[in-house]
C-alpha cells in the first residue's frame, strides 16, 4: 500500500472491498470505485456513507478510470468484458485483487493476527479486534462484517477499523484459495467443512497457512482440524475447545436464548464468562478469540472481560425485532456449518423456526446442495418450515440446471417441510401469511446486503 497512489474498486460496496477501501482512505490514499448495485439504485445509505467519507463514487461504464496511474482492485473472476475492466486495460491500469492487496498491509505489519477456518472467521476477528481495542492494543482489524462495538453515528458500516499500534488482525479467506498469501504471526485454524472448495483442497491450503505461522490456534473439537494438526510438525501451537486435553477448554456451559456463560480453563487459572452473542458456536468462536489474544500478550481475565462487553456483528444472527411474539433474525448463514449453527441456536429453545434461505449462487448448490439439505431436514422438525427463493445472481456464465428447487425437494423426501418460491418478495408474503406467536423466522444467505431490509420489511408486516 503507498499513501501517494490512487485505488480504483471494481464493486466497492461488496463486504470485502468496503474495510479494505476505508483502510486505505484512513491512511490518506486516493480512493475512488463503483458498483453494480450504485447503478442499480440500492443500498444507497452505503454510499452516500462513502461519500461522506472522500471516496469518489463513478457508474460501473468505465467513467471513473483515467489515468493509467491508477490501480484497480477488482476480483480475478470479473470477465473483461466488464466497462470498468476493459477501460483499465486500455489505460495499462496495475491490476491487484482484495486479497493481494490486504496480504500487502497485512504482512507489512509489525505484528498480525490471521483468522482462518470454514466458519466463524469474522465474528472470531470481531471478538479478537474488540479484546485488544479494550486492552488498549489500539489495533486495525479488517472484518467481512459490520461489527457493532466499533459501529455508530459516523461509522454505519464499521467493518474495519484503522489503529495506530503495531498489530492487525484479519480474517483471511480459503474460498478463493488467498489465504494462501498471508504470512501470519498467529494464525487461527477455526474449524474445516466443506463449503467453495473440495477438503482435499482446503486440508493443503489450512495446513500451509498453520505452518507458516509463529503460533498456530486450533480447534481441538473439529475433528478435520485435529486430524490435519496431527500430521503437522507445528513448532508453538494452542488448542481450544471442550476437549479435555485442550490447553484453552470450556466446561459449565449454561445457554440462554441471547447469550451465554462459560467457564475457562487456561494457565492452571479458572474464569467464569459471559457473552451476549447466543449458541455453542459463539462459546467456541470465544475461546479462540481468546486464546489467539492471550498469544498476542493479553491476560485471559483481560479478555473474559472484554468479552462480556461484546456485542456482535451485523448479518449473525441479528434480531432485528418482534412484533406480535414473532421474533425476525437476520443471518449470514450460507454453509452447512454455518446453517447448522445457527439453527442448532434456534431449536434450543421452544419455538417454531420458519427458516428463509437464499443460496449465494447457482455455484455453491452444484457444491454443496445435498449437504444443504440434509442438514435443513435434520434439524428441522414438527412443523418447522424452510422456503427458499431462486439463487442470487450477478451475472455470467455460471451453470443454471439446478436450482433451489433441488434442495426443498430433498427435504420434502427426508419427511421435513419445504417450499420453493422462486421471487423473494412473494416469499415474504408467504412467511407473512404463516407465521403465528411463538414463531421465530430466520433470513438466511450471503453476497446480498439486500437481505437485512427484507427481513426489516416481514417484520414491519407482522
Amino acid at each position: 500500500m503507498s499513501e501517494d497512489k490512487s485505488y480504483y474498486f471494481c464493486g466497492i460496496g461488496g463486504s470485502g472491498m468496503l474495510p479494505l477501501a476505508m483502510i486505505l482512505r484512513e491512511h490518506g490514499a486516493t480512493v475512488s470505485g463503483s458498483d453494480r448495485a450504485l447503478d442499480q439504485g440500492r443500498l444507497a445509505a452505503k454510499f452516500e456513507w462513502l461519500q461522506e467519507k472522500g471516496i469518489g463514487l463513478f457508474p460501473q461504464d468505465g467513467s471513473g478510470l483515467h489515468s493509467g496511474g491508477q490501480i484497480l482492485i477488482a476480483s480475478a473472476a470479473i470477465e473483461d468484458s466488464v466497462p470498468d475492466i476493459a477501460r483499465a486495460n486500455d489505460l495499462g491500469c496495475k491490476r491487484m485483487t482484495r486479497a493481494e492487496l490486504l496480504a500487502d498491509i497485512f504482512n507489512a505489519t509489525k505484528r498480525s493476527i490471521a483468522v482462518g477456518g470454514t466458519s466463524g472467521k469474522s465474528t472470531v476477528t470481531g471478538m479478537i479486534g474488540w479484546i485488544l481495542t479494550d486492552a488498549g492494543l489500539d489495533p486495525t482489524i479488517m472484518n467481512g462484517a459490520v461489527m457493532k462495538n466499533f459501529a455508530g453515528d459516523n461509522a454505519p458500516f464499521a467493518s474495519s477499523r484503522v489503529g495506530q499500534g503495531e498489530i492487525m488482525v484479519s480474517e483471511v479467506d480459503e474460498s478463493d484459495g488467498s489465504i494462501a498469501l498471508f504470512d501470519p504471526e498467529i494464525a487461527v485454524l477455526n474449524n474445516i467443512s466443506l463449503d467453495h472448495k473440495s477438503l482435499e483442497e482446503l486440508r493443503q491450503l489450512f495446513g500451509d497457512f498453520a505452518k507458516k505461522s509463529k503460533v498456530a490456534v486450533w480447534n481441538a473439537d473439529d475433528a478435520e482440524t485435529v486430524a490435519l494438526v496431527g500430521t503437522l510438525d507445528l513448532s508453538n501451537d494452542i488448542s481450544f475447545g471442550f476437549a479435555s486435553n485442550a490447553h484453552y477448554r470450556l466446561s459449565d456451559v449454561e445457554e440462554a436464548p441471547l447469550g451465554s456463560t462459560f467457564t475457562v480453563h487456561a494457565d492452571n487459572q479458572v474464569h467464569r464468562a459471559e457473552l451476549l452473542v447466543p449458541g455453542l458456536h459463539n462459546i467456541a468462536n470465544a475461546l479462540a478469540a481468546i486464546a489467539a489474544a492471550s498469544a498476542a500478550g493479553v491476560r485471559v481475565e483481560d479478555s473474559v472481560k472484554a468479552l462480556a462487553s461484546f456485542t456482535g456483528l451485523a448479518r449473525r444472527f441479528d434480531i432485528v425485532g418482534s412484533q406480535n411474539d414473532v421474533s425476525v433474525i437476520d443471518d449470514f448463514g450460507h454453509n452447512p456449518d454455518k446453517i447448522g449453527a445457527t439453527l442448532k441456536t434456534l431449536k434450543a429453545f421452544p419455538g417454531r423456526v420458519i427458516a428463509f434461505f437464499q443460496p449465494h449462487g447457482f455455484g455453491p448448490i452444484h457444491k454443496m446442495g445435498a449437504e444443504l439439505a440434509e442438514t435443513f431436514a435434520e434439524l428441522l422438525d414438527g412443523d418447522d418450515r424452510v422456503i427458499l427463493c431462486d439463487p442470487v445472481y450477478f451475472g455470467g456464465t455460471v451453470d443454471r440446471s439446478i436450482g433451489s428447487n433441488s434442495i426443498t425437494d430433498a427435504v420434502r423426501a427426508a419427511g421435513g417441510k419445504a417450499t420453493h418460491i422462486a421471487d423473494r418478495e412473494a416469499c415474504g408474503d408467504h412467511i407473512v401469511n404463516i407465521a403465528k406467536p411463538g414463531d421465530r423466522i430466520v433470513i438466511m444467505g450471503a453476497r446480498d446486503d439486500s437481505l437485512r431490509s427484507f427481513a426489516e420489511g416481514i417484520l414491519q408486516r407482522l
